[in-house]
C-alpha cells in the first residue's frame, strides 16, 4: 500500500513539473508570446472599470498681464475748482392792478375830465374816454296833470290794473304807461292800452338821441386809481366801480 502511495506522489510531481514547463499547454505561457500581443485589436481603448482615474489635464493659467507704470494724477486741491453758483436775479414784484370803470359823463364834462387826466402822471395807455351813444326813448303819456289830476288819474289806471310811473318831459309831468326803444313800438303799446279801456295816452319822446362817455382804466395799480379819485370834481360825482 505504501509503494502505490509513493508512487501517485512521484506521478503528480512528474505531472506538475510538465506543466509548469509548458509541455502541457500552459495558457499563460502562450499568452508570453509575441504573436498573441500583436493579435490584439485597439488595446489603448481597454480601460478598468474599477481602476484609479486618469489625472486631470492642468489648466493653463491666463498670461499675466503686464502693469503699466502710471504717474500718480493730481490730488483734488490740483483739479479744476469747481466754479462758485452764480447768485440767480431777483425779479423786483410786480404791483397788482385792477380795471375801473365810471360812466355818463356828457360831452362837457368828458372835455373837462380829459383835461384834468393828461395833467396827471399817468401815462396815456392807462387810461381812455369811450364814447357811448343812446338812442331815443318814447313813452305812451297821460298827462299834463297838477297835483289834483294826477291823483285822480293813478286811481282810475289801478282799477284798469294798467302800471305806470311818474315823468317830467318837455309836454309837463305825468304819467308814462310804458317805455320803448323806438317809436313804432311805443304806437302798438298804445293800441295794447287802448284795449284795456286807457282813452287819453298818446306817444311822447322821452328824450330824444343821447351821447355820453365812459372812463375806463384797464390796468392801474391802487397808487394809481387813488390819483384818478383824487381828480374830485373833474369826476362830477362819478363813482369809479369795478370792472365787470
Amino acid at each position: 500500500m505504501l509503494r502505490w502511495t509513493i508512487a501517485l506522489l512521484a506521478l503528480a510531481n512528474l505531472l506538475y513539473f510538465g506543466w509548469s514547463q509548458g509541455w502541457l499547454g500552459d495558457p499563460q505561457q502562450n499568452q508570453r508570446e509575441p504573436e498573441r500581443l500583436q493579435g490584439q485589436v485597439q488595446p489603448e481603448l481597454l480601460r478598468l472599470m474599477n481602476g484609479p482615474e486618469p489625472a486631470a489635464a492642468p489648466v493653463p493659467s491666463p498670461p499675466a498681464t503686464p502693469r503699466v507704470a502710471t504717474s500718480p494724477g493730481p490730488s483734488a486741491t490740483e483739479r479744476d475748482p469747481v466754479p462758485a453758483p452764480t447768485p440767480q436775479a431777483v425779479t423786483p414784484a410786480v404791483p397788482a392792478t385792477r380795471c375801473w370803470v365810471a360812466g355818463g359823463f356828457n360831452p362837457a364834462q368828458a372835455q373837462a375830465l380829459r383835461t384834468a387826466l393828461a395833467s396827471t402822471g399817468l401815462p396815456a395807455s392807462a387810461w381812455r374816454l369811450d364814447e357811448v351813444r343812446l338812442g331815443g326813448r318814447w313813452i305812451v303819456y297821460m298827462g299834463r296833470f297838477n297835483a289834483e289830476q294826477m291823483a285822480r288819474k293813478k286811481v282810475e289806471l289801478r282799477e284798469l290794473k294798467v302800471d305806470f310811473r311818474e315823468v317830467n318831459i318837455a309836454a309837463g309831468p305825468g304819467l308814462a304807461l310804458g317805455t320803448f326803444s323806438t317809436e313804432e313800438a311805443a304806437e302798438q303799446g298804445l293800441r295794447d292800452l287802448g284795449r284795456k279801456g286807457v282813452r287819453t295816452a298818446r306817444v311822447e319822446p322821452e328824450r330824444g338821441e343821447v351821447t355820453s362817455y365812459m372812463l375806463r382804466l384797464p390796468s392801474v395799480t391802487d397808487a394809481q386809481h387813488a390819483e384818478v379819485a383824487a381828480l374830485g370834481a373833474a369826476l362830477a360825482g362819478k363813482p369809479l366801480n369795478p370792472c365787470e
